[in-house]
């Protein structure tokens, strides 16, 4: 372990405002309830100087994120000397606070090293030994010491549960969100493992197919000249549409293996719905009047627009309603898309799962649009979210920074 949590450093400042805070209690309850003749200034001095040294520890732990374990030992060690100084003006060994030092080793031992946590522990023997060899006998009160000793043991049990409570109460809701986080950092990091293995045989599989494609291409020529039927014709003309369409998105593939970056190009929304119309010509798409159709997008942006648009219209197909709508508009400095499918919906208590989220009522596919349309809203910093449709289909929307696509760009 590198370094403590700059939670467990804030932990410990709001312990110590209650240890101050019991201080000054105890002081005052001794004096004038008990009747206990104890040294006043020493012990406001020690007081005092607790005091100041939170405030002066709260303003350096209140922007850091990570700190070394040697700076919350010597936060430790602060109180520990306190705790010496408190405990050695009332009592020593008979004042039944003395045991509060095991107190500080808990906290230690559950934050820090084991080696600092020995450190601690050496430090709290020492300031007790100390307590007890030069600390001033507890003077006589209102009652006997007896007494006073055995309700002192039960304030101190009580304060220490409070204490022990607390502290652990907060550092378990602390490792919670630990682990949560790393839970999410694997998930990801497994995704985009994926991610990487299936853009590299990608790249190696453009170069195979760009020669049978150019082929295909020139043979459609070939069929379309010598063919005098018009219906003929038409179709070959659609099947070389197809065929550039496919070269184009092979090269694109193949241009990280050729040392180029194809995030620096950008398209825009009439060349994306273009291309999806002439993959899906039988679904009626309805779009929003006042969309953003000039916008450069980032072309995970236009590959994020086709997989929502197909998987709607596989799910309007299903249903026999093939029809699919599509909103974009800008708010703000916020790209704001929605598809929208008439098919079966989605239940509800499974919208949240990985393989759910784009599946409204399509029962097949490989997830890998999936896997790099989440890739594409993470890298942009934007969000993705899913929502059921009135009366039947689902409602997918998503929301990008256009500060982002451009820094992408």
């Amino acid at each position: 372990m590198t370094g403590t949590d700059a939670p467990f450093l804030r932990t410990l400042c709001s312990l110590r405002w209650l240890a101050v805070a019991g201080q000054a209690a105890t002081i005052l309850v001794a004096t004038w309830v008990l009747g206990l003749e104890l040294p006043q200034t020493p012990l406001w001095a020690g007081v005092v100087a607790l005091a100041l040294f939170n405030v002066y520890a709260q303003l350096r732990v209140r922007d850091e994120d990570n700190t070394a374990p040697v700076t919350a030992f010597c936060h430790i060690l602060v109180d520990v000397t306190v705790l010496t100084w408190m405990v050695g003006w009332s009592g020593g060994v008979a004042n039944p606070f003395g045991s509060l030092f095991l107190i500080l080793i808990a906290l230690a031992a559950l934050a820090l090293p084991a080696r600092w946590t020995l450190a601690v522990a050496a430090a709290c023997l020492i300031g007790y030994a100390v307590s007890g060899v030069f600390g001033l006998p507890l003077p006589d009160g209102y009652f006997s010491a007896m007494d006073l000793h055995q309700w002192g043991v039960v304030a101190n049990f009580l304060l220490s549960a409070a204490v022990v409570l607390a502290f652990s109460t907060r550092l378990a809701i602390a490792l919670r969100r630990r682990e949560h986080e790393l839970s999410l950092l694997r998930e990801r990091f497994v995704r985009n493992e994926g991610i990487v293995a299936l853009a590299t045989h990608a790249a190696s599989v453009a170069h195979e197919l760009n020669t049978p494609l150019a082929t295909m291409t020139l043979l459609a020529d070939d069929i379309a000249e010598q063919s005098d039927n018009a219906e003929v014709r038409e179709d070959v003309d659609t099947l070389r549409e197809l065929l550039v369409q496919c070269r184009e998105r092979v090269l694109a593939l193949a241009r990280p293996a050729a040392g180029q970056h194809p995030g620096r190009d950008t398209v825009t929304l009439p060349q994306v719905l273009e291309q999806w119309r002439l993959v899906r010509p039988t679904i009626t798409l309805v779009r929003n009047d006042d969309a953003p159709l000039q916008l450069p997008l980032d072309p995970g942006i236009g590959h994020l627009l086709m997989v929502l648009l197909n998987n709607a219209a596989d799910a309007g197909e299903q249903a026999q309603r093939p029809q699919v709508d599509l909103s974009l508009r800008i708010e703000g400095d916020d790209l704001i898309g929605e598809v929208r499918d008439y098919g079966r919906g989605f239940d509800a208590r499974q919208a949240v799962l990985p393989g759910t989220l784009f599946n409204s009522g399509k029962t097949q596919g490989m997830g890998v649009g999936l896997a790099l349309s989440h890739a594409t809203i993470e890298r942009l910093d934007g969000e993705l979210w899913m929502r059921p449709a009135n009366g039947a289909g689902t409602r997918v929307g998503f929301r990008l920074p256009l500060a982002a696509q451009e820094t992408s760009a």
